[in-house]
């Protein structure tokens, strides 16, 4: 009997003991993830802290109160519809005689991002056609397709023709996990409909292009050139696959080439001239920058109307590159949350932060509170190769057919609060986050194959994570 129960304590104290050990491991193990200090700033003291659908609209939480009445100004000229000459909103006259949108909400509603159209014919969706043929100009830009420009038109005053319109197919493209989930993602492919100036060349070049949410431009404007730089490494000498490079393009002001900073593909560098570009070629308003109307070939701008030489003034010019530059860039939304904490950390392990770079530090700029802030865009503003799933096949200064631009991710969570969609990329193909990090593949390759091959709740942690910025 002794010897039983001396065998049963025993037995026992075994099992005290593996039950204070687990427990004991268990304590010493779970260590709660902590954000980094002032991570919730995505941009600095510019954040403005708003989850409504207006949380992309507003002024820089720091701007001197002297460019208030600039920001005003320029966010009327940017929302309001402008309208055919000759008419009494002299401000505002001069649309077309052919565009893509009749303000530039209609490309960037709420100030946040388009969409491919839901319909054929659809109009004002916020997506445009980029054109041209094999070659470039002088200064290093794309030839323009011979009759129809850089950029198709599909809409257009009263007294002028349409150019023409688009269609958008879809086919499916079906992805296997390692774990056996499948999910199927869409590939658009475009035709024109009513080319009412003739067929398109044979060698036509066509990239579609979406609008990006207005957020953290002049941040992004700010930061120095040399930071951009330090993040290059086009010939991949770290052998880490990843081989970011700058885009350089024509500097309309500067007439020079200097490195590009906006656009899908970096192939503008300034926010001047990105807006002056928009109202040319989206609204059909001339500017200083672009005092060109744009008219196929055969048909002559002089016979339209105009608003003025140039429609837009450079005082108003100057008060819209203003407005875009200092609207906010949205606080973080549970950045100290667990799971969105573990989605951060997985989000690092498989490498996205080789080109989604967390966290920068702005250096100077003209306007003082977007000067020396700690900024955190997930970009670094290079080009990347993205794989032949993506390409556009339509080179664009330095970027070939298969580079875009990091796209910046703050602010990724509230598109679907702002814009009521949640398509993504750079021609909307992606209807959620999920099937954006399915498309990467080139440079991106390795670290979309990490993803899939984490298991389903870890794939939701890095999704929550990318939600929160």
């Amino acid at each position: 009997m002794l010897h039983l129960k001396k065998n049963k304590l025993i037995f026992l104290g075994l099992i005290i003991t593996v039950i204070s050990s687990c427990k004991s491991d268990d304590i010493d193990e779970y260590v709660p993830l902590t954000p980094d200090i002032g991570e919730e700033f995505s941009g600095g003291e510019t954040t403005v802290f708003n989850e409504s659908p207006e949380a992309f609209g507003f002024s820089a939480a720091n701007l001197d109160h002297s460019l208030d009445a600039d920001f005003g100004v320029g966010n009327s000229l940017f929302r309001q519809n402008w309208v055919t000459a000759p008419a009494s909103t002299t401000a505002r006259d001069g649309l077309g005689p052919f565009f893509n949108a009749r303000s530039c909400t209609g490309c960037h509603f709420k100030d946040g991002r388009g969409r491919a159209p839901l319909f054929n014919g659809e109009l004002s969706h916020g997506m445009l056609l980029r054109l041209s043929v094999p070659g470039t100009t002088s200064t290093g830009a794309n030839l323009p397709e011979p009759i129809y420009g850089g950029q198709l038109q599909d809409d257009s005053i009263l007294s002028a023709t349409t150019e023409a319109g688009f269609i958008i197919t879809y086919s499916d493209v079906v992805v296997n996990y390692p774990d056996g989930t499948q999910t199927t993602l869409r590939k658009p492919s475009y035709s024109f409909t009513n080319l009412a100036y003739g067929e398109m060349a044979a060698n036509v070049e066509i990239s579609p292009r979406v609008g990006n949410q207005m957020i953290g431009l002049g941040l992004l404007e700010a930061i120095p050139e040399a930071t951009l730089l330090s993040f290059a490494d086009e010939f991949d000498t770290d052998n880490d696959g990843i081989s970011g490079k700058p885009n350089y393009a024509w500097n309309v002001q500067t007439q020079s080439i200097t490195i590009g900073r906006f656009g899908w593909k970096a192939n503008t560098p300034t926010i001047k001239q990105q807006v002056a570009g928009a109202f040319s070629g989206d609204l059909g308003i001339t500017s200083s920058l672009f005092p060109d109307e744009n008219c196929p070939t055969g048909v002559n701008c002089d016979n339209f109307i105009n608003g003025g030489s140039p429609e837009i003034s450079d005082i108003n010019l100057n008060k819209v590159a203003t407005y875009a530059s200092v609207l906010n860039v949205p606080g973080r939304r549970n950045h100290d949350d667990q799971r969105v904490l573990e989605g951060k950390q997985l989000f690092n392990s498989i490498n996205c932060i080789a080109c989604h770079i967390p966290k920068i530090v702005t250096g100077n700029h003209s306007i003082a509170a977007l000067e020396n802030q700690t900024i955190r865009p997930y970009t670094d503003l290079l080009l990347h190769d993205m794989g032949e799933g993506l390409a556009d096949n339509r080179p664009d200064f330095n970027a070939n057919g298969n580079e875009w631009r990091t796209q910046p991710l703050w602010g990724i969570g509230l598109i679907e609060t702002v814009n009521n969609h949640t398509n993504l990329l750079h021609d909307g193909r992606a209807r959620n986050i999920e099937e954006a990090i399915l498309w990467h593949a080139g440079e991106a390759e390795d670290s979309k194959l990490a993803f899939m091959n984490l298991n389903a709740s870890e794939r939701e942690k890095i999704i929550d994570f990318i939600n929160s910025l």
